[in-house]
């Protein structure tokens, strides 16, 4: 008599069945035709034990993954940036275009409470100019003196009252016209400004000549013209000669500090202020000098 499957084994093996039957796998004998049938071991009631074990799921077969594609950038040639275009700044003397939006006020602002030469260390005030900032008529002088170091103005000692009497006998006053020095700080003993502080200081002067925009500049003595006019020659060589200075018309003339001096020379000043009067559409009365 054959030994009967208990009744808990069955059940193992009915859900085994089961899910090799969800599987797709219906068939657990061997087939006549199999080429393998003589290789596999009967299927016996003594062997089915065997299949009650635990079997492992089988692994979901997985897709092989595509390499992943590795993106290798191409090499970027390394371009240096081009250089800023480097303005070569203007000389002193060359010509430049005006400060967009550039005003006295500006100028003044930007020269501050200047100490780039060493005349600021025995200055008391700075003289920057006084006048009318759209005048037809500017006068260049030197430097300040002891008077317009103390008032911060210029021309207002001996050589300014007499400059004061010029302006007017051309049928001016100083309110219509501007004056201004080349350098900004008195020179120790009124000496003459020495070539670093001209040019230091100089820059400003052609900021201030510019933004005023002149019909005619007057250069009053040696310093005043030999700067603007970057030459080394006497006054006594072009005073009185219309020069061109940035596309302006150019006189150069006696200081009256050395009118001071030498009072015969005032004649020859009068000549050379009745030429700017004729520029500027001035009436000339003969016989009228400072």
């Amino acid at each position: 008599m054959a030994e009967r499957i208990p009744e808990t084994l069955q059940r193992k093996i009915t859900d085994r069945l089961r899910f090799y039957e969800d599987l797709g796998i219906r068939q657990f004998y061997r087939e006549r035709s199999a080429p393998l049938r003589d290789s596999l071991p009967p299927v016996t009631l003594t062997s089915l034990p065997e299949m009650t074990q635990e079997m492992p799921l089988p692994k979901p077969v997985r897709k092989p993954e595509l390499p992943k594609a590795v993106l290798v950038s191409a090499p970027v040639a390394k371009i240096s940036p081009l250089p800023l275009p480097m303005a070569a700044g203007p000389s002193l003397f060359e010509s430049i275009d005006k400060i967009s939006g550039d005003t006295l006020l500006k100028v003044r602002e930007d020269l501050g409470e200047c100490t780039r030469c060493k005349l600021h260390s025995t200055r008391h005030k700075i003289v920057f100019g006084d006048g009318n900032p759209k005048a037809e008529l500017v006068f260049v002088g030197e430097g300040p003196g002891a008077d317009e170091d103390a008032q911060g103005l210029p021309f207002v000692g001996r050589a300014g009252k007499l400059l004061t009497q010029m302006i007017e006998a051309m049928g001016l006053q100083r309110k219509d016209v501007y004056i201004c020095n080349v350098v900004k700080c008195r020179p120790p003993e009124n000496r003459q400004p020495e070539e670093d502080e001209v040019s230091t200081c100089s820059p400003f002067l052609l900021r201030q000549i510019d933004t005023i925009a002149p019909k005619v500049i007057v250069c009053l003595g040696a310093v005043a013209a030999k700067t603007l006019l970057q030459t080394n020659r006497g006054i006594s060589q072009f005073r009185g000669e219309w020069l061109e200075f940035r596309g302006r018309k150019l006189l150069a003339t006696y200081h009256p500090a050395y009118l001071l001096r030498n009072p015969p020379a005032k004649s020859e000043v009068w000549k050379d202020l009745q030429k700017v009067m004729a520029v500027l559409g001035l009436e000339v009365k003969k016989g009228k000098s400072a």
